[in-house]
C-alpha cells in the first residue's frame, strides 16, 4: 500500500516519458531528501543534461523520499514506472544482492572500468535490475559508527544499531541488535531511544540534523559510500546515439567531480563533527585492525552467501591487489 501514494501522485502529475522528434523527456526521481549531500551531484548532473541537452533530452525530477519511498525506487526503476534514478545499492539489494558489494570497493572507480570490473557488473544490472549504470557521484567516503554510549573496544555487544544493508553482517558479528529504518526516520528512533546509534558515511550527518543526537563517532571508517544514477535498461534503448552521448558526457563529468569533492567534504565534515561536540572514538592497535579486518571479511563473506556465482569474481575486480 505504501507505494500507491507515490504512483498515483506520478499519474496525476503527468510524469510520463514524452517524446517528440527533437526530445525525449526523462523522469528521475533520488533516494535521498533533496538538495542533500548524496542528492547535489545528481541535481547538478540534471542541471548540465537539461542545459546541454536542450531539444535533445530533458530530465524532469520528480524528487526525493516525499515522492517515493527510498527502499521502492529499485522496483519502481526496473518497472519503468520511472526512468532514471539517483540511489544506492543498498536499497535494492532485494532486487540485486550483487549491487552492495560496491561498498567493497578499494580501488578508484575509473579502475574499475578500466579492470573488467564495471563491464561484469553493468551485465548484472541489465539481467536483474532492467537497468543500466551510467555514473557514481561519489568518491572515496568512509562509514563510521555513530553512538550516543562510549565503547572502549570493537564490542557492539548490547548496542540497538540503525542499518541498512550496508553494514548489517558487520554490526551482527561485532555483537550489535540492528534495526533497518529509511534515513528520514532516524532522528526520532535516536531521539526516542530506540537506537543507541547508527552507520553512516563521515559527510552528511548534518544534512539531517543528526549531530544534535549525537555523542560520538568511531574511527578508523571502513567501506565507501556509493550512490549512483540508474537508467531504465528498456528506456535507454530507445534513446538516440545523440541523447546518450548527452547522459554520458555529464555523468562521467559528474563522477570525476565526486572524486575531489568528496575529498574536501571528508575533511570538513570530520572537523565540524569535532566543533559540534561529537567526539572521535579510537580503538588501540590491533583493536583498530580487528575492527577494519572483521568489517572486509564478514563484507565480502556476505556478498558471497548471497551470490555464489558473482561474489568471488566481484571480490577481485574491487578489492586492493595484497
Amino acid at each position: 500500500m505504501r507505494k500507491i501514494p507515490a504512483l498515483v501522485m506520478l499519474a496525476a502529475l503527468g510524469f510520463s516519458t514524452a517524446a517528440t522528434a527533437q526530445e525525449v523527456t526523462l523522469r528521475a526521481v533520488t533516494a535521498f531528501a533533496e538538495k542533500t549531500t548524496y542528492s547535489r551531484g545528481f541535481e547538478r548532473f540534471i542541471e548540465k543534461v537539461n542545459a546541454t541537452g536542450k531539444g535533445i533530452i530533458r530530465i524532469n525530477y520528480i524528487g526525493g523520499p516525499k515522492a517515493m519511498p527510498p527502499f521502492e525506487v529499485g522496483n519502481a526503476l526496473k518497472s519503468g514506472v520511472i526512468d532514471m534514478a539517483n540511489t544506492t545499492g543498498a536499497f535494492y539489494t532485494n532486487l540485486m544482492p550483487e549491487a552492495d558489494a560496491w561498498k567493497l570497493r578499494q580501488v578508484p572507480m575509473a579502475e574499475v572500468r578500466k579492470n573488467g570490473g564495471f563491464d561484469y557488473m553493468a551485465a548484472i544490472y541489465a539481467q536483474k535490475m532492467n537497468a543500466v549504470f551510467l555514473a557514481n557521484f561519489v568518491g572515496d567516503n568512509p562509514f563510521h559508527l555513530y553512538l550516543n554510549k562510549k565503547i572502549a573496544s570493537p564490542d557492539l555487544a548490547g548496542l540497538k544499531l540503525r542499518i541498512t544493508p550496508v553494514y548489517r553482517d558487520f554490526f551482527q558479528a561485532m555483537g550489535g541488535t540492528v534495526v533497518q529504518t529509511a534515513p528520514g526516520e532516524v532522528y526520532t528512533a535516536l531521539e526516542r531511544g530506540v537506537v543507541d546509534g547508527y552507520g553512516w558515511p563521515i559527510t552528511g550527518v548534518f544534512d539531517l540534523g543528526w549531530n544534535e543526537k549525537t555523542k560520538y563517532r568511531v574511527d578508523p571508517g571502513f567501506y565507501t559510500a556509493e550512490v549512483s544514477v540508474l537508467i531504465n535498461k528498456t528506456t535507454w534503448d530507445k534513446l538516440t546515439p545523440q541523447q546518450k552521448d548527452v547522459l554520458q558526457k555529464a555523468g562521467a563529468e559528474g563522477e570525476a567531480e565526486g572524486v575531489g569533492e568528496f575529498a574536501k567534504l571528508n575533511a570538513a565534515d570530520a572537523e565540524r563533527q569535532a566543533k559540534a561536540g561529537i567526539e572521535t572514538i579510537t580503538f588501540d592497535a590491533v583493536g583498530a585492525k580487528r575492527y577494519y579486518d572483521q568489517a572486509y571479511e564478514t563484507g565480502w563473506a556476505g556478498i558471497v552467501r548471497q551470490s555464489p556465482e558473482h561474489g568471488p569474481k566481484l571480490k577481485g575486480f574491487f578489492s586492493k591487489a595484497q
